[in-house]
């Protein structure tokens, strides 16, 4: 077993698509480019970023990074933002940052319109108007990631917390490779839901796995966001 993938987490494309809304089709292009063609002539887009992991037997694996990387590109892209001003975004941000995964960082969010607001004055793309004019745009659209994301001093990004800081649950690069559990005790939010929904009784399974009722409560709910 590589020991790396107890700290950076590992997750199929299934998984990524699951955990963050985003389609397997739409994962898959962002992570390995597509061709296409138009008026006849045929075009390559490369990827917009490598993954943490090569791909095992062929198959694309995706790191922690990857997974919160596909939430900025996915609220950037409905935000109007074009393909295009997104990748120039990135590719800034991280020759600004130096890392390989710039919307991680804690850098991004604090300067991460200014990014935007050099890219209009090249481009001068309507789209971006209101990211220049109204700081409350940018804020609007990074928002969700604000209270989820936990960044550490010398670390940088340590842990998304789905339904917010002050609920239980975490997906946490070094634990159970990352994916979602109740932070306490550990215990994966797929088990404790299921584990409910089977027994009927939440009493009953915060017994058996020796965890709070409060936490199943919230491993539940999140369980159901992602099928909903």
């Amino acid at each position: 077993m590589n020991l790396t993938y107890f700290n950076t987490g590992i997750y199929t494309v299934r998984d990524a698509a699951r955990l963050t809304g985003v389609s397997t089709g739409r994962i898959r292009r962002w992570l390995r480019g597509y061709r296409y063609r138009s008026r006849k002539k045929a075009y390559a887009s490369p990827p917009l970023w490598h993954g943490q992991w090569e791909p095992i037997d062929r198959s694309l694996a995706l790191g922690f990074l990857d997974l919160i990387e596909i939430l900025f590109v996915d609220a950037f892209l409905k935000a109007g933002i074009t393909w295009t001003t997104m990748r120039q975004a990135r590719e800034r941000a991280q020759e600004m940052f130096k890392v390989s995964h710039p919307f991680c960082t804690n850098r991004f969010v604090t300067d991460g319109r200014e990014i935007f607001m050099e890219l209009h004055r090249k481009t001068g793309e309507p789209s971006l108007i209101d990211i220049v004019k109204r700081q409350h745009v940018f804020v609007q659209i990074i928002k969700p990631f604000l209270r989820e994301l936990e960044f550490a001093e010398h670390s940088g990004l340590v842990g998304w917390w789905p339904l917010g800081e002050k609920r239980h649950v975490v997906l946490d690069p070094k634990r159970n490779f990352g994916r979602p559990i109740v932070a306490r005790h550990g215990v994966p939010t797929e088990v404790l839901a299921s584990a409910a929904k089977a027994a009927g009784s939440v009493a009953e399974v915060a017994r058996w796995y020796e965890v709070t009722e409060v936490e199943i409560h919230d491993a539940v709910e999140f369980e159901q966001r992602l099928a909903a």
